[in-house]
């Protein structure tokens, strides 16, 4: 074999390794036989890297926080929050770990603290001249303070507690219970009045504008209208739901009442002839009795609007439903992730807030139906939020044991 045959065997062999590692373009089938070649365990520094950064993509997704203030004293989930009516300055926040707390939405700044519950703190909100705040546990442990000199002034026990409310001009206390009773106390002196009905539980209660009457939604479906003064039903709704109210809420005067259930529909009706005007059902499904509760879309809170003849409907599946009011027509459906917990109609405008499971504060125009903005900045779901007069601050309730203070922001402000 001569030399130039040896430099040609050679140069072949060479020519193989030149073509097997610097092929600047390799076919699709190359690079599939080299990775099949690759043994993906072996580069561990690279594995970790890539794992380092989707932590570090989670970690700075969980750290969007669009909240000007952040409330942190509570160490269980944060239940249920309320401004005081009288300045918008103060939140009562109640919790998992069985206190509420009164503090300065400005700083966070502790005023007072309500101790001595013996569960998780569940209602708690100012009366009508924000003199007073009462608090009210799963137990039915209620405690009434006053919030200047931040001392106990009354306190009673009840079975249950279900739902908690004041009266719109007067010290007294309206509450519900697991066992179906409504309780009226005077403050401080505990003058008290029992409304009775069948033994299943009083869900959801409100005092209308009038002051005078309180719609109260239970658990068979029922509907009662009270005379607070009497102490009689003027009218017991039995035709409305097949499941359990979950919540309801009148318009501006009192004329009209809109409930909501587990049977996924919401009805309008008149509080002066107790008549059901409507079914609103945003799926347009009929609603199903109680037995198929698995399977329906709970209504989870509802709302008039108050410049508009606009209603709205928050769902468990996470769709916020606007109603025309007198018409009955489903002008627009707002589609959320996560399921809803609550909505909110602001005072003076057609914007509609929700909170959700998915820790999110959402601003919808009920107009249009398009969202104006989202703030984020829990780590769990909301519970409860409120809004203050002018709706330029909204203060939340999680699950991630925060309460949080956001400035809600809009282009025409």
């Amino acid at each position: 074999m001569d030399e130039r045959q040896e430099v040609e065997i050679h140069g072949d062999e060479e020519i193989i390794e030149v073509i097997d590692l610097n092929s600047t373009e390799p076919e699709p089938d190359d690079l599939a036989d080299e990775l099949e070649d690759v043994d993906f365990e072996e580069p561990a520094n690279q594995a970790d890297d890539e794992g380092w950064e989707t932590e570090d993509e989670m970690e700075a997704e969980v750290e969007q926080d669009d909240s000007e203030l952040t409330f942190s004293k509570h160490t269980g989930s944060v239940f249920c929050v309320s401004l005081d009516p009288a300045t918008n300055s103060l939140a009562v926040t109640g919790g998992e770990d069985d206190k509420a707390y009164v503090w300065r939405v400005s700083d966070g700044e502790v005023l007072l603290e309500c101790t001595g519950h013996k569960d998780s703190v569940t209602c708690a909100m100012f009366s009508h001249d924000s003199a007073l705040v009462a608090s009210g546990d799963m137990s039915g442990l209620i405690k009434v303070w006053k919030v200047e000199t931040k001392e106990e002034i009354w306190s009673f026990e009840v079975g249950d507690l279900e739902w908690l409310e004041w009266h719109p001009c007067a010290p007294v206390l309206l509450a519900g219970t697991n066992d179906g009773n409504v309780w009226m106390w005077k403050v401080p002196s505990g003058d008290c009045k029992t409304f009775q009905s069948a033994a299943c539980q009083a869900t959801c209660g409100k005092i209308l504008p009038d002051g005078k009457r309180a719609v109260v939604g239970y658990d068979d479906g029922t509907v009662r209208v009270w005379d607070l003064k009497q102490g009689k039903a003027t009218h017991t709704i039995k035709d409305g739901h097949q499941g359990a109210l979950t919540c309801l809420a009148c318009n501006k005067d009192g004329s009209l009442v809109l409930t909501g259930s587990v049977d996924g529909s919401s009805k309008l009706v008149n509080t002066t002839t107790g008549k059901v005007l409507a079914t609103l059902l945003a799926e347009g499904t009929p609603a199903r009795a109680p037995k198929d509760e698995g399977e329906t879309n709970s209504v989870e809170s509802v709302g008039f609007c108050n410049i508009l003849p606009l209603v709205a409907v928050a769902y468990l599946d996470g769709t916020l439903a606007i109603f025309d009011a007198t018409t009955q027509a489903l002008r627009h459906r707002c589609h959320h992730e996560a399921g809803l917990v609550q909505l909110l109609w602001e005072e003076s405008s057609s914007i509609v807030s929700t909170c959700s499971l998915d820790g999110a504060l959402r601003l919808w125009d009920a107009r249009t139906g398009g969202m104006i903005s989202e703030y984020r900045g829990h780590a769990a779901e909301i519970l409860s939020f409120t809004v203050n007069r002018d709706a330029s601050l909204a203060v939340t309730a999680s699950g991630d044991n925060q309460s949080k203070v956001f400035c809600l922001q809009r282009p025409d402000r």
